[in-house]
This record gives C-alpha cells, structure tokens and sequence, in this order.
C-alpha cells in the first residue's frame, strides 16, 4: 500500500533526469575512458553496451521495482517484500555509507583542481609549473597535506547537504534540472573543441576502431581468459556507472509515481548514461592519444618495440590511460598546458563539468543514506541530513588524510600495534590505503554481493512475478517479460558471481582473472 506521506517526483521525466544523474558521475568521466583504452577501444565499448541493455536492463529494472512495491529506502524496502530477507538491505546501506565520505574527498579534490585552474585562467600565472611540469608535484603536495584535502571534501559535502534538506522536488529534482543540462553542454563542447584539435584524428580511431588484437596472448593466439578479462572489465564498469547495488534506484524507485512507466524509464536511463559515457571517452582519449605519442613514444621505447611505430604508440597511450588518478590530475593537466593560452581555460570547464558530475552522483548516495536514517529513525529530513552529513564528515578524514599524515596507517598496521597476530593481517586488502580500502571493499565485494543476493531473492525466493506486477502497474506492457526471467534467474547471477570470484582472486593473490 503506497505511503500517503511519501515524497515523490513530480512525474516520470524528473524520475529519469535523478536517475541518469546518479549514474553519470566520475565513472563517466575517469574511469570509463581509461578502460576503453586498456581493452581495445571499440571492443571494449561494443561489450559494455551489449551488459548495458541487458544486465544493465535487469539489475535496475529490478531495484526500481523493489523500491516502487515497498515505498521504502533500500534498508527496510527487502524487509517489506520479505520478512527472512532484510540482510540485504543492511548490507546495501553500507555501501553508499561507506562510499560518501570518500566520494566527497574525491569530490574535493575535483574543486581544488577547479579553483586552481580558475586562478590560473584568470591571472595566467602557472601555478601548475610551465608547462604543467609540475602537475605531479602539485597534486602529491596537495592529497598529503594536513588540511586541505578535508577542508574541499567538507565544502563538497556541505554543498550536497543543501539540496538534500530542501527535499526531493524542491532540492534534487530542480538541482537536476539546472546541473544535467549544464554538465550535458559542457560536456559536448568541451568534446567537440578536443575532436577539433590538430592530431585527434587519430586517438578517434583509437578510441572508436575494435583492436581484436586485445583478445590475443603473447603468442598471437586467441585467449579465452582476455576476452573474460574484457568482459569482466566492461561488467565492472556497468556496475559503476549505472549506481547498482548501491541502494540508490530502490530509493529513488521508492519515490516515483505508480503510474509511470518503469520499463520505459530504464531504457532512457540507459541512453542518458551510455550517451555521456561516450562523449566523456571523446573529451579525453583523442587528446591523450595526441599527448601520449608526442611526448611518450621516446627512442628508449621505441627501440623496444622494435622500431614499431605504432606498437610504440600503443603502449605510450595505455601508459598514459593507466594512470588512475594521475590521468584527471597529473596527466591531463600536462595536456591542457600543451594546448597554449587556451589551456587554463579548457582546464577550468572541465573541471567544473567533473564537479557537476561528481556532484550529482555523491547527491544521490548521500539522498540514499538519508532516505534509510528517516524510514529506520522515524525522524524528519532536516534532523537525517544533519545526522548523516556529520557522520560523513566524520568518516571522510580517512579518506582525507590517508596520502597525508596517515600515509603509514592502513588497517594492518593498525591490528599489527594493537597485538593481533597471523596471516590474515597481511591480506592485501588490509594494506591498502584508507580510500582505496573502502573503494575496493564496495566496488569489489558488497556490490557484487548484494546483486548476488538480489537476483537470488526476486529470481527464487519471491519470484520474478513479484517485479512483473509491479512494472505492468496501470496496464503497463512488459516487453522484455520473458527476457527479464531468464536474466535475473540465470545470467545475471552468474556473471555477477564470476566478478566476486576474480576479485577475490586477485585480493588473496590467487591464481584468477584480474579486472
């Protein structure tokens, strides 16, 4: 029965605009590039659009349904459907708690990165080093810093926290309605300006062509463990870019009306998400590509690829690609600096374009945390919003000051000084930074897990029907009905579980597919 004191979105547009601006965040804009270029360019990007709109479909359809039935944020929303199954809701709560606070230090460091090149637009001193020569020096000063890096993630969180408390017509519904069209634009411009630029002809080729060459060994066979690589890489992706199994689609499911279209809404969720997906590869490939051949194929290298100019420039391009971070704040700002006086400014739009990216997804985590505080508490928006920001405040230090002065503390060392002996303190896992710990604990292990879980409750506890009736609500027809059963019974739980096997894999440094 449907909640008569339930928010919800104004109709089923404003739905789709949430929901796409969830799923577009520094997925988009970071990560989805470099994998592009770590598996072969067009293939990569012909396999992630195939899971797209078929596990993709599944998984999202599926949460929305969940949140829609129960009226309830992820916590409580399993328990609604099924008493015996409210683990999963625990389990899915954890996550966007856990992700927030280091999302928002990212997040942070995405506005110093802004500022700074605001500065240097404006004043045209180089405050990176001529030529950005001094990019890694500035960021590796900046994250280890004692202050800083806590001081921007604090800003980033206060500035989510505003449009939370106002609510979800008046505060992510409008917020959506100003920020997506605006990151849309720039997005676009910023995209045609690369595609543009002298020698980008090239990285397009690079970034669009399938290299089927990825799909071969050092022998030059054909390799059935890269294709699962690649596939498992793409599966990945997917999952993080379309915010599944984070408990954010069952919120905002819980928050859209009974006669709006669900399967419908998935499918332009989908477009939305894959279209800035896209033009996000073409923002940073083309020119990387350019930067990475120019400065990167050196006679040393060269001379190791046996005078192969293209091999060459192959392996100058995923180096650079593969940076990690170093690609947005290292290697990136070398790029904007080559490009002339044009740069700081090129610099200063995409940086803004990351913040609303960026903001948008932490927006939603954080409208999942508080939507759990309120169902489970039974309190009132503003009294959750201020009880979750502090909790995330609190919980971002961490992440913040983990490349800083807590550069030498991680997890291990930490029950290593406390007495605790044996093996399982040297797991790799434990070793990790603080900020890669939580990243690689939920992307890795509890979101794989809890869409595990979540396939097994809706495909063999409750019954695909339990999803159907929801989607058909109003006369609606479900049109992939039969698909959707195979899926969410069959392939989507396999593929999910051969994720959660190679991670663990690779955690434990047993023999298996690392993404």
């Amino acid at each position: 029965m449907e909640m008569k004191n339930r928010a919800s979105w104004s109709g089923q547009f404003a739905f789709i605009l949430a929901a796409a601006a969830s799923a577009i965040g520094l997925g988009n804009l970071w990560r989805f590039p470099y994998l592009v270029a770590q598996y072969g360019g067009g293939v990569f990007i012909l396999i992630y659009l195939l899971l797209v709109v078929t596990f993709g479909f599944t998984l999202m359809l599926t949460e929305i349904a969940i949140g829609r039935r129960s009226q309830q944020s992820q916590l409580t929303a399993y328990t609604q459907i099924h008493r015996g199954w409210g683990f999963i809701g625990i389990l899915s709560t954890l996550i966007p708690f856990i992700i927030v606070p280091y999302y928002c230090v990212i997040g942070g460091w995405v506005l110093k990165y802004a500022v700074t090149y605001a500065k240097m637009a404006f004043t045209g001193a180089p405050l990176l080093g001529e030529g950005a020569a001094n990019s890694a020096a500035f960021f590796g000063s900046f994250i280890s810093s004692s202050f800083s890096p806590f001081f921007y993630g604090l800003v980033f969180v206060i500035g989510c926290a505003v449009v939370i408390v106002m609510g979800v017509k008046n505060g992510i519904e409008k917020s959506n309605l100003i920020l997506m069209p605006l990151l849309f634009i720039l997005a676009l411009a910023i995209s045609i300006y690369v595609v543009c630029m002298p020698g980008s002809s090239e990285g397009l080729r690079y970034y669009f062509v399938p290299d089927f060459g990825t799909f071969k060994n050092a022998a030059g066979n054909f390799s059935f463990a890269q294709l699962a690589k690649t596939i498992l890489g793409a599966m990945g992706q997917m999952f993080y870019s379309l915010s599944l199994a984070m408990g954010i689609m069952i919120t905002y499911g819980s928050y859209m009306k009974r006669e709006n279209n669900i399967e419908a809404s998935v499918r332009r969720i989908e477009i939305f998400d894959t279209i800035i997906s896209i033009i996000a590869g073409l923002m940073i490939i083309p020119v990387v590509y350019a930067f990475a051949v120019k400065t990167g194929v050196t006679p040393e290298l060269l001379a190791q690829c046996g005078g192969d100019n293209a091999l060459a420039a192959e392996k100058a391009v995923k180096s650079a690609m593969n940076a990690g971070p170093g690609l947005m704040f290292v290697t990136l700002p070398r790029v904007f600096a080559s490009i002339g006086a044009a740069g700081a400014w090129l610099g200063m739009a995409f940086f803004i374009l990351v913040i609303f990216a960026a903001a948008t997804s932490a927006i939603s985590l954080y409208e999942a945390c508080v939507a759990s505080v309120c169902d489970v508490l039974k309190i009132n928006r503003k009294a959750a919003t201020f009880f979750t920001g502090v909790t995330i405040a609190f919980l971002s230090v961490f992440s913040a000051l983990g490349y800083g002065v807590w550069d030498k503390i991680t997890v291990s060392s930490a029950f290593k000084a406390l007495g605790f002996t044996g093996g399982w303190t040297d797991i790799q896992l434990f070793k990790l930074q603080f900020l890669d710990m939580f990243d690689f604990m939920t992307s890795s292990f509890l979101m794989p897990i809890v869409a595990v879980l979540t396939c097994i409750f809706i495909g063999w506890i409750v019954k695909p029907k339990v999803v159907i009736d929801e989607v058909e609500q109003n006369g609606h027809k479900f049109r992939a009905k039969g698909f959707y059963c195979f899926m969410i019974r069959y392939f989507a739980p396999l593929l999910l579980t051969a994720i959660l096997i190679s991670e663990i894999c690779r955690n434990l440094n047993i023999k298996g597919w690392a993404i």
